[in-house]
């Protein structure tokens, strides 16, 4: 498959950094709100509810899904099931900054998942590329004492963060992989919201048994009904999901997930100007080291 990056797809990967920083910022304004599993099923659940009048067909006895459930099935649990539950549960112990320049390891799993299992070539400025966003990460990951590697510490949110991103890099790449014998059905594929609500709908049964199993094994969960939360839900069920995974998988099919990994580093800037804010959690100096890491790694990588 030939990938070009336009003007109009590098837009397309700019909007979810942007919508995704923002999500960070509610999840976090959430904690003690909401439980982050039961946070991320209500958000899908919504999103159901906007995306069914637009493709309600996809729910028909003839649907393409039910013949493809299994692969639709694997994407839900990836991209909506897991990714989303696990940054909310991430954001109980670190901060929406922390979380994005975390996340920014997304180079690193899209060029690994990609050479190990789909034979992608890695090239040398890449290779550079994924050198500066580990470092970058590696500044995050040590508050910017370089002293603590030897005696590291991670936070959970800081593990729960690192495998949410290896849990979208390997959505990214299924997105553009279905199994050689059986490829996409075209009904679904060439329509955005039927494609969007054919991974919703088991991503949000996965969303629900995960819900409970939260509230089966945490004591004393509540969910505090309000203007805030419904306010919150609203805005992540319109932009960090329905728009932003558009646009996502859009940008993702036409420069390939390799190229669209590097624009998730834009995330980190977002949330930081978002945080200062919002929640007036100003950025400390590691954390412009590590985002300078980032942009370098950004550079390197987009040479020919």
């Amino acid at each position: 498959m030939t990938h070009h990056l336009s003007l109009r797809t590098a837009l397309l990967l700019t909007l979810p950094p942007l919508l995704w920083a923002g999500n960070a910022v509610v999840g976090r304004l959430m904690v003690g709100q909401v439980p982050p599993i039961t946070f991320n099923l209500l958000r899908w659940l919504l999103g159901f509810a906007l995306l069914l009048p637009l493709a309600s067909w996809v729910l028909k006895a003839d649907s393409p899904l039910w013949q493809h459930w299994r692969r639709m099935a694997l994407l839900g649990l990836l991209g909506m099931g897991s990714y989303n539950a696990l940054q909310y549960m991430a954001l109980k112990t670190s901060t929406p900054l922390n979380v994005t320049l975390v996340g920014s390891s997304m180079p690193i799993f899209m060029l690994g998942l990609g050479r190990l299992f789909y034979g992608a070539a890695i090239r040398r400025q890449q290779w550079w590329g994924v050198g500066f966003s580990t470092l970058g990460v590696l500044t995050v990951l040590t508050r910017g004492d370089v002293a603590q590697l030897s005696s590291l510490r991670l936070v959970p949110g800081d593990i729960l963060m690192l495998l949410a991103t290896a849990t979208w890099a390997w959505y990214s790449w299924l997105l553009i992989k279905p199994p050689a014998n059986q490829p996409d059905p075209v009904a679904l594929r060439t329509d955005w919201a039927a494609w969007m609500l054919a991974q919703v709908i088991p991503g949000m049964m996965w969303s629900a048994l995960f819900s409970g199993v939260e509230w089966a094994v945490v004591p004393d969960l509540q969910v505090h009904w309000g203007w805030p939360l419904l306010s919150a839900l609203a805005y992540v069920a319109i932009g960090p999901s329905v728009v932003a995974y558009y646009c996502w998988g859009r940008g993702v099919s036409q420069a390939g997930p390799q190229v669209a990994g590097f624009f998730v580093n834009l995330t980190p800037l977002f949330a930081a100007l978002l945080s200062a804010a919002v929640l007036g959690e100003m950025p400390k100096p590691y954390h412009a080291l590590a985002f300078a890491l980032i942009v370098g790694g950004i550079v390197i990588s987009s040479r020919r």
